[in-house]
């Protein structure tokens, strides 16, 4: 189902201008998991690294910990240094590197190990207090090179040692084309704002004409977003069938939720036959009437510990007759309601239908899901996939490996639509916001619609006034996400306090925001395009940016009594990577009945 190639993600080597000492930097969108005969040639020229490609032999570079390193050729004349003789898992290569207090760093290299075609090789950073961080993960093979894509957020200035990362010590680790590049957070923010200019808005260009179809200067263009194109919603729970002001705070921002446990298992059937679906069914009946979609979730958890209690000891046949009876039961009762079901959450951390229904488990529920309603995006859904390097468990490299086993499953592949759900539970310190976009890169790789489904910021324990650092860290996930191209929806697992969303909470007691609230509501206003009036240039041409969505526009002109135009436009993504100007052509028309009128489009 899938074809492996070099994926250039709307950015890749997309040039942008930092004015200053910093000259012209690049951020280099481009990954693939492809092990290839060839490495790449290193990112920006390998950054700060010292002899990136191992040209100069082992210049620049020293052993770390047990072993012995030596420079080698390829057949094809390629330079790569080896590792040889390791004791222990972090026995590798290392260079020492300066890092600066807040600055981003992007790691990429290439990877092979000396034999076996499964090893997980990581980049680690060894801090001036001793401890260690990996900055990415692989799955290294005899024979052809892999690439590790990662990264880090510097919280201290000074020295760091890099080096490689393998459980198994009796390979050796064979490594070329090391790069880590250094991005100030205002560089890094205007990158951001470059991505959605390019990722989520279109030109669009409005010619205001007579009815004998000649431009008309000076006429008045009024637009305003009804409807957003970027799905950013957050999540709901029973509470709000018990709040008005709940209810009314929710319909009033989000266009979309995902409902934190009402759906699943343990709540719908806590007794083995006793199915009660009250609550759910009036969660969905409340967001149909506010036309709010919703994400399903879930239909089984893969975590032993949140199975219903008499599901827990169930195994074989038994297990297999409920888990029939529930995917059938609650698929069936929502078929039609939803854009997505997360299937079998957490099947990259935790086993418990694969241990007792075999390997398959998930890829069949996921074919089974299809087969009772079409219509949803069937997801896995994962944390720690971009928010924590340290979890190479969820990492993208694995998390693309799975997907792929699912949808090459048979019958998977007949039509099954399938998406990657990402949490995005980020813990109380700075977010690692290079490691998050690099393992985006990957997942992108994929093809398939990537949705952040359950975004919160935790509060620093030891601090727990500090909500505006919190409100900090929590704009800076959003605004990474919002920017990726790849990303197409958002979903907080966040809310009111009145609600118990005690974590992430964004209005407190009251219904008054925290600082958190303020940074949704700040991105709501800033994600959204309204024009209040423009007036039409001497040939009667108004072009402006819009973000995707649909819009009312209206047209008047001061001179030209009783005239009125009227309509809704949808300003939408073009297929391929370039989109071409939007025209729209209005014709003034008599009053009063103000009937819309008739809107020509076409491209230029």
């Amino acid at each position: 189902m899938f074809f492996e190639h070099r994926v250039l993600i709307l950015l890749c080597l997309f040039m942008y201008s930092v004015h200053g000492k910093d000259g012209f930097f690049s951020y280099d969108s481009s990954a693939t998991t492809e092990c290839l005969v060839e490495p790449w040639k290193p990112h920006y020229g390998g950054g700060i690294i010292s002899n990136p490609e191992f040209n100069l032999g082992i210049s620049g570079w020293s052993a770390f910990g047990h072993g012995a390193i030596e420079p080698r050729v390829s057949k094809m004349g390629n330079r790569f240094i080896a590792v040889r003789n390791r004791m222990q898992p972090q026995d590798s290569i290392s260079q020492k590197v300066q890092l600066v207090k807040g600055n981003l760093y992007t790691f990429s290299a290439w990877v092979q190990v000396s034999s076996g075609s499964n090893e997980t090789v990581a980049v680690v950073f060894q801090t001036h207090d001793g401890n260690f961080t990996r900055g990415g993960y692989t799955v290294a093979k005899h024979g052809c090179w892999s690439l590790i894509k990662g990264g880090i957020t510097a919280n201290y200035s000074g020295p760091v040692e890099l080096l490689f990362e393998c459980g198994n010590t009796s390979v050796e680790i064979w490594v070329d084309s090391v790069s880590l590049q250094p991005f100030t957070k205002q560089q890094w923010m205007s990158q951001q704002d470059l991505r959605i200019e390019k990722a989520r808005k279109r030109r669009v260009r409005f010619r205001i004409a007579h009815g004998n179809r000649t431009g008309l200067e000076g006429a008045k263009v009024s637009i305003k977003q009804v409807r957003a194109g970027f799905p950013f919603g957050c999540g709901m729970n029973y509470h709000i069938l018990e709040s008005e002001g709940y209810r009314e705070w929710f319909a009033s921002r989000f266009p979309v939720t995902t409902f934190t446990n009402e759906m699943k298992w343990y709540s719908t059937e806590k007794q083995e036959g006793h199915e009660n679906y009250t609550i759910p069914d009036a969660m969905v009946k409340f967001a149909k009437e506010h036309n709010i979609s919703i994400r399903g979730h879930n239909i089984f958890w893969d975590n032993p510990k949140y199975q219903p209690e008499w599901v827990k000891n169930l195994t074989g046949d038994k297990l297999r007759v409920a888990a029939e009876q529930r995917i059938n039961s609650v698929v069936s009762r929502y078929a039609g309601d939803l854009i997505h079901w997360d299937c079998v959450n957490e099947n990259l951390h935790f086993r418990f239908y694969e241990d007792n229904l075999g390997e398959n488990a998930t890829a069949m529920y996921f074919g089974k899901t299809h087969s009772l309603d079409p219509k949803p995006i069937i997801f896995m859904n994962e944390y720690n996939t971009i928010e924590y390097s340290d979890d190479k468990a969820a990492g993208p490299v694995n998390f693309k490996k799975k997907i792929e086993e699912i949808l090459s499953f048979p019958g998977n592949n007949e039509g099954l639509e399938a998406g990657i759900g990402v949490q995005g539970h980020f813990g109380s310190g700075q977010p690692n916001l290079a490691y998050m976009r690099a393992s985006l890169d990957i997942l992108a790789t994929t093809g398939l619609p990537i949705w952040l489904t359950e975004v919160s910021v935790a509060r620093d324990p030891n601090q727990t006034e500090n909500v505006q650092q919190q409100a900090q860290h929590l704009e800076d996930v959003l605004r990474e996400a919002y920017a990726h191209p790849a990303v197409q929806g958002i979903i907080m697992f966040a809310g009111p306090a009145a609600a118990g969303f005690n974590d992430t909470t964004l209005v407190d007691l009251s219904f008054n925001n925290t600082p958190s609230g303020d940074v949704v509501d700040k991105l709501i206003r800033e994600w959204k395009s309204d024009v209040p009036g423009a007036g039409t240039d001497s040939e009667g041409f108004f072009e402006t940016s819009l973000f995707y969505g649909e819009y009312e526009v209206s047209v008047t002109h001061p001179h030209t009594k009783n005239s009125y135009a009227s309509s809704r436009i949808d300003v939408a993504k073009e297929k391929g990577e370039e989109n071409e100007v939007l025209e729209k052509t209005f014709h003034l028309i008599r009053e009063p009945a103000r009937a819309s009128s008739q809107v020509q489009e076409f491209s230029k």
